[in-house]
């Protein structure tokens, strides 16, 4: 659970996982989080009125042996509900780690209790119903409980009276009071409850400061004010809700992509079963226009392929036997036939999905920095509360009910929910967004980082390449040139090295036979040999001519003009020496060269690195316009060049396979695997992986990155902005408690919108 890559994410935020371990009594407040808004999500929970009481010292002692077991807390979904947590669990001996995901309302806990029933109980009595996961369980969006909404819209009705009451001076100052106090008990209840749980606990967070704001306006005599402010709290909170909904259903959007029924062969006939049902190695059919349930490899037909909900890809892939499917895609024109791969719980898409979960518990650093700003800052506001309250009455004689009422507007501004909500939101949404175009992003903290790449290292095939080397030239050098080629296709067809099929398979394209070859044998990093009709031929390598001591300066000529083209050359050789010349290129893929240029333009540097020649490695950086090219590399000289480019701060980027590159990707500030859809290691281990093999998604994620830093700063000037004009107005006596819950919540509305238009946009 606390792999280096989590690590390397930085974790526990208010939204997100906390790979720390608990905080013990002694340092409970450490790490203490941010105060903010506890949302009733509309859903009117049982619990949360009569709190069960905490269970004992004897039932929360550790009794079993370590494991990690998953809760879903409907009620937790802001820092609120974790610092209570936090600081209860925090406490307990038998618990030693929890990770907080509170945008998926989960609670993992690394415990040493035989059932959960304590974790249970003790949460119930913090006002919250935990429900327990079984392993490796879905995170499926929870049945919505929402209350009616009459008792709150009657509430506001009754406030409304009141201030009507006061406003025109009808009655007694008691006929104000009774509406008032109507609609406070009618929709400032759940605020109460919450609060006095809070306060219990000594958290000042967002329910309690309300609940003392609300007290406070009622002692003093503003009745109108306290139940106003009570009935614009719940509605806001509500609306706050909703929009926070919207930012856990882009995720959930993954989750509707693969159908809940496939058809299966089962017993000779075609039935539709469950998808979690279906083993590996059954038989599927794919009707045209459907979505494919699960991954596969094609037994029977040929379509093209909508991929675009998996790769990002724009255009249909066309498929036929031995191609592989994934979960997700949407089938073409024709009818296909699949052996399963992979299981519901174990697809390409299934971990995409827990990829991008997980992602969202990663604490991005601007979360990190509003985290630690907000600790302080809730403190500082809440001690100019008290301030304002008691220095004017008190050393100039000032009126203690204006002063006091001033200090209750402070309390309710005190609490930076808008501020705390507005990073997690926003990187919920770019991590989102970038799933859908096939960037699949491992944490916030590489979302936050991809705007600062200054150099961008990649390997060569199968990166910037097709991966798939194609013979270019043919030279016949002496004798038939037709029989030359057959010849060096016979040898070639049966070594395995990418080179030589490259030469099988121009000639098998040219419907030229093979013949058939005898006493054949490979010579390592050099070539092969064989008998053909009772002649020892061979084809190999620069190096093998020279061990057989058959060059000569005109073959070393043609050899050198070759090699400077960036292609390599093999040649057939008898006994009397060189019969024909091969050269063999890696295609450049079309969508490297537009790659590249987006990312000159966006300030970033590129390097290519790679074990071939130096020849072929300035050849190739030539066509595709990188800036520089290294040649001749092991694993270990790729890594020495990435330490090299970071050795003066720069921030250092890496594309590779995810497998042969691994020690230069694990080094680079982020490591990119290309075309990870389906490959296991690329999805566990890369910061950001590519899933398909389109270069063009890389300066997409950097646009996007630079995107999620532009609506992370909006929202802090937005929340800070909007709290800094509202405490001047109040110490100037121009702000009133009903206006402060606009300000409060209304900062908090807008930040949650502004990181949702990152769902909106275009990677």
């Amino acid at each position: 659970m606390t792999d280096a890559n989590s690590r390397q994410s930085g974790c526990g935020s208010c939204c997100g996982h906390d790979h720390e371990p608990v905080h013990r009594p002694a340092h409970t407040h450490e790490h203490g989080h941010a105060h903010s808004h506890d949302h009733d999500h509309g859903h009117d929970h049982e619990h949360a009125r009569h709190a069960a009481p905490a269970p004992s010292a004897a039932a929360l002692a550790a009794s079993g042996e370590l494991r990690w077991s998953s809760l879903r807390i409907e009620a937790m979904d802001c820092p609120t509900e974790e610092r209570l947590l936090r600081d209860a669990l925090g406490k307990v001996p038998a618990v030693e780690q929890l990770e907080f995901n509170l945008m998926q309302r989960l609670l993992k806990v690394q415990h040493r209790f035989d059932s959960l029933e304590p974790l249970q109980q003790l949460i119930a009595s913090l006002g919250m119903e935990a429900e327990a996961l079984q392993e490796g369980q879905p995170l499926s969006p929870a049945p919505t409980r929402r209350k009616p909404w009459w008792p709150l819209a009657l509430a506001g009705a009754l406030a409304l009276l009141a201030e009507v009451l006061e406003w025109f001076a009808i009655g007694p100052h008691w006929l104000v009071a009774v509406p008032a106090i109507a609609a406070i008990f009618g929709a400032g209840l759940p605020t109460y409850r919450k609060g006095w749980i809070a306060l219990k606990n000594r958290d000042l967070n967002i329910n309690a400061l309300m609940s003392i704001a609300v007290t406070g306006a009622m002692l003093i005599g503003q009745w109108p004010e306290a139940a106003m402010v009570a009935v614009l709290f719940a509605i806001a909170e509500l609306i706050e809700a909703r929009s926070l909904e919207r930012a856990r259903n882009a995720i959930r959007g993954l989750l509707q992509l693969a159908p809940e029924q496939a058809t299966v062969l089962q017993d000779g006939e075609w039935r539709e079963v469950a998808v979690k049902s279906v083993a590996i190695d059954v038989r599927v059919r794919v009707r045209p226009g459907e979505r494919i349930a699960l991954d596969g490899e094609v037994l029977e037909g040929r379509s093209s392929v909508n991929q675009a909900p998996i790769t990002g890809e724009s255009l249909p892939v066309e498929k036929q036997a031995g191609d592989t499917l994934f979960a997700g895609s949407i089938n073409g024109e024709g009818a296909l036939e699949y052996r399963v791969t992979r299981g519901a719980d174990d697809s390409t898409l299934a971990r995409i999905i827990h990829a991008v979960e997980e992602a969202q518990g990663s604490r991005a650093p601007t979360q990190r920095f509003v985290d630690q700003f907000a600790r302080v800052y809730t403190p500082v506001v809440i001690l100019i509360a008290i301030a304002t309250a008691l220095i004017p009455p008190l050393a100039f004689g000032a009126a203690w009910l204006d002063w006091v009422y001033r200090a209750l507007v402070l309390l309710v501004i005190a609490c930076p929910c808008a501020l705390v909500i507005s990073t997690p939101v926003t990187i919920v949404s770019g991590l989102s967004a970038a799933a859908r175009s096939g960037i699949l992003i491992k944490g916030g903290v590489f979302l936050e980082l991809g705007r600062k790449l200054q150099w961008l290292a990649l390997d060569k095939t199968g990166t910037l390449t097709e991966g798939r080397p194609r013979q270019t030239d043919f030279q016949a050098l002496r004798g038939d040139a037709a029989r030359g080629r057959v010849l060096a296709a016979s040898l070639a067809a049966r070594s395995d090295h990418p080179v030589s099929q490259a030469v099988a398979r121009a000639a098998e394209t040219d419907n030229l036979s093979p013949y058939a070859v005898g006493a054949l044998e490979a010579i390592a990093g050099r070539g092969v040999k064989g008998e053909i009709d009772g002649r020892l031929y061979h084809l190999g390598n620069h190096r093998l001519v020279e061990e057989l001591g058959l060059c000569s300066t005109a073959l070393e000529a043609r050899l050198d003009a070759l090699e400077q083209q960036g292609k390599t050359v093999i040649v057939l050789l008898d006994s009397e020496g060189p019969l024909a010349l091969f050269a063999v290129a890696d295609a450049v893929k079309e969508t490297s060269r537009e790659a590249i240029g987006e990312l000159h333009r966006l300030g970033v540097k590129t390097l290519m690195l790679t074990g071939d020649n130096p020849h072929t490695a300035a050849a190739i950086a030539t066509q595709v316009g990188i800036d520089q090219a290294r040649g001749n590399l092991l694993p270990e000289d790729k890594l020495a060049e990435v330490k090299l480019h970071q050795a003066d701060g720069a921030r250092v980027g890496m594309v590779g396979d995810g497998i042969n590159d691994a020690p230069a990707l694990a080094r680079a500030d982020i490591g990119f695997a290309m075309g990870a859809a389906g490959t296991d290691t690329a999805i566990e281990t890369a910061g950001v992986a590519l899933m398909d093999d389109d270069l063009r998604k890389l300066p997409q994620f950097i646009r996007l990155s630079h995107r999620t830093h532009a609506v992370l700063v909006q929202n802090i000037a937005l929340a800070l902005g909007i709290k800094a004009v509202f405490l001047v107005l109040t110490l100037a006596g121009l702000g009133t408690l009903w206006m402060a819950v606009f300000a409060d919540m209304g900062a908090s509305l807008l930040v949650v919108f502004n990181g949702l238009r990152l769902l909106r946009q275009k990677v």
